[in-house]
């Protein structure tokens, strides 16, 4: 007697059973792989503190990843987050010339993220402009300014204890920036998978007008999901001038690609409606393994661009492929 294709199962898949099936579970054997390949690939890999200055290929890009990973889950993008990185780094340049102490540069760089990223949130959720559209915009018009207050100069000067943010460990190898990056996780995890506001950030991107009739106002979530957008980007601006020591207009230059794949490399499906922290945490691993790898291995910077931009299509590219080939 042959089961009907409909079937009911004899058994539900247990919540282990689904974790290991799952992509980010993928993602993690990936990483594994990665970092048994690099050990034998380079013999300096496996130092501690070569592990540890490994983790800066992808913290401060990470947490700007958190924040766009809710944001392209509503159905939203922001590809400015590296323009407002060089603009908030610039604003703080800008206030070391004129005599301030570290906690001002703390808020400037907060500040000035917070408000790029209200500029971007008005454009979208008030006046009703696609997302891409105005972000492309808001990059080239954040990047635009820096070079125009510094032209090919500059800024240096920053306070001994700014650089703590930047280049500061809190125990042995385990640096400030990576610290802040697991709390930050941990932050958003939390956010997204465990409160109101999480939920409806799923609801927005899977139906924003079921959503917006079920009660959740759309809008408003939206322009926060930029504000948090901005306020991490302003808070990778702090972290990178710090452990740079100094701000050029060129600073962050094309970090937003990596920031997206680091995204969409952790599950988030690109249309919005799915994805996790813990896929976007995996994958931010996976990105800093390959690149501080490919680095020990003296490859040039413009083959790790490449990579970069192979993973974004190969990602976007595989899941449409898997289904195709299973409907044959």
């Amino acid at each position: 007697m042959t089961t009907p294709a409909n079937a009911i199962p004899d058994r539900l898949q247990t919540p282990w059973e689904s974790r290991l099936k799952s992509w980010e579970a993928l993602l993690l054997l990936v990483a594994i792989a990665i970092f048994i390949a690099n050990s034998f690939a380079s013999p300096y890999f496996l130092n501690a503190w070569n592990l540890s200055d490994a983790t800066f290929n992808f913290t401060e890009k990470a947490m700007i990843a958190f924040a766009m990973a809710l944001l392209i889950i509503s159905g939203e993008i922001d590809l400015s987050v590296a323009a407002i990185i060089a603009l908030a780094s610039t604003a703080m340049g800008a206030a070391v010339q004129a005599g301030a102490g570290t906690p001002v540069l703390i808020l400037v760089g907060l500040g000035t993220g917070l408000l790029c990223g209200a500029f971007n949130g008005v454009l979208v959720t008030r006046m009703g402009l696609p997302s891409i559209v105005v972000t492309i915009g808001t990059m080239s018009l954040f990047r635009g300014i820096s070079y125009i207050v510094l032209g090919d100069q500059a800024y240096r000067g920053y306070p001994s204890d700014f650089a703590f943010f930047g280049q500061g460990y809190v125990w042995w190898v385990i640096s400030f920036e990576f610290v802040l990056f697991a709390i930050i996780a941990v932050i958003y995890f939390v956010i997204l998978h465990k409160t109101n506001f999480g939920r409806s950030v799923y609801a927005i991107g899977n139906n924003p007008t079921g959503a917006l009739f079920s009660g959740i106002r759309v809008n408003r979530v939206k322009f926060i999901l930029f504000l948090l957008t901005g306020l991490m980007a302003g808070i990778a601006a702090i972290c990178l001038t710090s452990r740079l020591g100094s701000t050029r207009p060129s600073i962050a230059f094309g970090w937003e690609l990596e920031v997206v794949t680091m995204v969409v490399l952790g599950g988030v499906n690109i249309l919005g409606g799915s994805g996790t922290i813990p896929g976007v945490v995996i994958a931010a691993f996976v990105i800093g393994l390959v690149t501080f790898g490919l680095g020990l291995l003296n490859v040039p910077g413009i083959v790790m661009s490449i990579v970069v931009g192979a993973l974004l299509i190969g990602v976007i590219a595989l899941p449409r492929l898997w289904s195709q080939w299973r409907q044959r």
